[in-house]
């Protein structure tokens, strides 16, 4: 028994250092593992919570991201409903919140009055399928530019796309500034622009997706030039952050500009019934008691470039049309100052065909 005992006692220490030498070689394997799942990981997150106003009837980029499963460990912050892009970015600029969007000539605007937010990815656009009208009666006079002096044209905002757009169609028009001044514009909520202009309170009005579609199946009424007209397709506006926020939490920013890049594509690449569908239930879901009907309609994102990229060309016509009108001096800001394309997953992709393209 004794000698059995020694046997084995012999055997084990025999074996002993082959087992240290495994186990050694398991932390190690253990180790290797855990540093190597590190190193690919998404960077810690300086941020969890980003405050954003929201759009009666409307899903932004960031509220279907989130619906998605694109930027989680983010949570949004609903903190109420924008009345415009104008003022949705001076939020953000004014810390209110973290995220808004606007047209690209309001961001320059605001930009050029030295307001630290900067451009991250685009928010909106025009094609075939979503464009801005400029509608008149049918038996209206209006034919053309110059038949506008002295009129009255509805606009949902101030200072932002649609104004934009039709003072570009009034200098291409041949009017000169004094005469562009005789031309009034009068903010009209987009619901009512229609009856604005059947009731005669205004010569011109604006329409876009439901209710433009549902004005001209009514009848009476005739387009007189849309923003595709004049500019093609294009992306009107970006979604911009503080520069304080970039700086503070990048990895943050790079998660939330991802999700809303890849929300994007979703939108781009879904059928739109799939899409209108997730747009119904993201509004019962959120609970704002709105009216939801003018999703039925919704056709496409009108964003020009895949991802949301944004371009110097984007910013450049606007830059461009400023200096022309004076709202800025030649030289004062350049394109690729004013917004950055770092934390978009699409950005490498755009810019390789862009190269490609010009070889």
């Amino acid at each position: 028994m004794t000698h059995t005992s020694s046997s084995q006692g012999q055997a084990f220490a025999a074996r002993r250092p082959v087992l240290g030498a495994l186990r050694r070689l398991a932390f190690a394997a253990a180790a290797f593992g855990a540093a190597l799942g590190q190193a690919f990981a998404e960077p810690a997150l300086d941020k969890t919570e980003i405050r954003y106003q929201g759009w009666a009837g409307q899903v932004s980029f960031h509220e279907l991201a989130e619906d998605l499963g694109y930027l989680a460990p983010l949570k949004l912050k609903y903190v109420g409903n924008t009345i415009s892009g104008p003022q949705d970015i001076q939020s953000v600029a004014t810390g209110d919140v973290d995220i808004g969007g606007a047209f690209y000539g309001a961001v320059i605007k605001l930009i050029a009055a030295k307001a630290p937010v900067k451009a991250v990815i685009g928010n909106y656009g025009s094609d075939d399928n979503t464009w801005q009208g400029f509608f008149v009666k049918d038996d209206s006079p209006i034919r053309g530019p110059r038949d506008l002096i002295g009129k009255k044209v509805a606009v949902n905002t101030l200072g932002a796309h649609l104004e934009f757009v039709l003072r570009e169609y009034l200098t291409r028009g041949g009017l000169t500034a004094e005469e562009i001044r005789q031309v009034t514009l009068v903010v009209v909520p987009p619901v009512t622009g229609e009856q604005a202009l059947r009731q005669g309170q205004v010569e011109v009005t604006t329409l876009a997706g439901v209710l433009r579609d549902k004005a001209l199946e009514r009848g009476g009424i005739r387009k007189l030039f849309s923003d595709i007209e004049l500019f093609g397709h294009f992306t009107g506006g970006p979604y911009v952050l503080h520069t304080k926020f970039i700086r503070d939490n990048p990895a943050a920013a790079r998660k939330l500009v991802e999700g809303i890049a890849r929300a994007i594509e979703w939108e781009r690449t879904t059928p739109p019934s799939e899409v209108r569908a997730r747009f119904e239930k993201i509004i019962a879901a959120r609970k704002r008691n709105e009216d939801a009907s003018a999703i039925k309609y919704w056709n496409s994102t009108g964003i020009a470039d895949p991802g949301g990229v944004i371009t110097d060309q984007q910013l450049q016509v606007w830059i461009d049309w400023l200096v022309k009108d004076g709202t800025l001096k030649a030289g004062q800001l350049k394109a690729a100052d004013l917004y950055t394309n770092e934390f978009n997953p699409y950005a490498a992709e755009t810019s390789a065909k862009t190269t490609g393209a010009a070889k």
